[in-house]
């Protein structure tokens, strides 16, 4: 294949979390083609007063494989117009933004603007979220600002799809949907044994994973009340939380004294650096996501490339690439349909069949089905 220019805009290094992983695996796809690829990422993501966690920033080594340049401050107008015209004047031939939140749009939306009047690069968006979770009046105006700035769209849930059909203003704009890629960054699989004696836990016990940043609308309020159905007490079972705390943490504390769960749930509310993340899936025997309301999980891509089963909620997209019964469960956001199915899983035993199901079902979300989904928009 001819050689081409590619450009992603988004969160990359130093930032850290989910969007920083996904923008860097892709543009090792790329770069795996023999792409000339690199990512253009922000000097300043969130301002300090926005940013609801400990930090934006990673404490890990940078990645020597990547061209990544720190340019973008999502809050200056002067910025975004210095680097729309920079972009501008390379002509990448491909230009991949990541959207995920409303208050992207004017910066993203700009420079997109700006470099498309090169003529050459087309401009593609892979969307997360077109209506954020946590949702404000303006959400709606941004994303119409945004989604008017592009060429072409890739989304990853059918819920999203529908959102943007509802926004979009030019109906002929493209849009191709690829399933979320595995997370395939963190390095194999390691024994059970082996990862709950790295985790310094109790191996008389088994586990259940929440994993993540926690929100509200992820449900753990949810899962907390689920693990204290009595009805579950016979499979000595303990609740592993991994994730900062995005939100109030007394709400989740107070819930954990009212039913007694202090020895039955452990908390690791630090953010867990990527040569960690083994340690957690691979000591559990499920993951269990309780979300309120949800597109698409990068959670759900780990559970799949470790094999995992996973109970998950029936919201928004969630479930739309775990067939019940097959994998894991599907079911309602509610405490009793949660602890019935933890109580199935381990009662019917079938941590064995469901990761082994997992271990097929996972053989379609693939890096290169989503670098073919935009190729198909570039060429439209």
């Amino acid at each position: 294949m001819e050689k081409r220019k590619v450009v992603l805009i988004g969160s990359a290094y130093p930032l850290r979390g989910g969007l920083a992983t996904f923008n860097e695996r892709l543009i090792r796809e790329y770069l795996k083609r023999g792409d000339d690829a690199s990512i253009v990422t922000f000097s300043l993501q969130y301002p300090g007063f926005l940013f609801p966690g400990k930090t934006q920033y990673s404490n890990e080594a940078p990645p020597a494989d990547i061209p990544i340049y720190i340019k973008v401050n999502s809050i200056n107008p002067f910025n975004w117009i210095k680097s729309g015209r920079e972009l501008k004047k390379i002509k990448p031939d491909i230009v991949i933004i990541k959207y995920w939140m409303s208050f992207m749009a004017p910066c993203l939306g700009t420079i997109a603007r700006i470099i498309r009047r090169n003529k050459h690069s087309k401009v593609i968006s892979i969307i997360d979220n077109i209506i954020p979770h946590e949702r404000k009046p303006w959400d709606r105006f941004m994303a119409k600002y945004f989604i008017n700035s592009v060429d072409g769209f890739v989304v990853m849930s059918q819920a999203v799809l529908d959102d943007l059909r509802k926004i979009l203003i030019n109906k002929s704009k493209p849009v191709s949907f690829c399933w979320h890629p595995l997370y395939d960054t963190f390095g194999d699989c390691i024994g059970k044994e082996a990862a709950i004696k790295k985790l310094n836990l109790d191996p008389t016990f088994h586990y259940i994973l929440f994993f993540g940043f926690i929100r509200d609308y992820k449900g753990l309020d949810i899962l907390l009340k689920a693990f204290a159905d009595p009805g579950l007490k016979k499979f000595r079972l303990k609740l592993l939380v991994a994730g900062e705390f995005y939100c109030d943490p007394q709400p989740y504390y107070d819930i954990i004294r009212q039913y007694n769960l202090e020895d039955q749930v452990v908390l690791s509310n630090d953010f867990i650096p990527d040569n960690e993340v083994a340690h957690y899936f691979c000591a559990s025997d499920l993951v269990v996501q309780s979300y309120k309301s949800a597109t698409q999980s990068g959670v759900s891509q780990i559970a799949y490339y470790f094999n995992k089963p996973i109970i998950t909620t029936d919201v928004g997209g969630l479930a739309e690439s775990f067939p019940d019964g097959k994998v894991g469960y599907v079911v309602k956001p509610d405490e009793k349909d949660i602890a019935n199915a933890i109580f199935r899983f381990y009662n019917e035993n079938k941590e064995e069949e469901f990761s082994k199901n997992a271990a097929v079902e996972k053989l379609k979300y693939s890096w290169e089905n989503m670098v073919y989904s935009i190729d198909r928009l570039v060429s439209w």
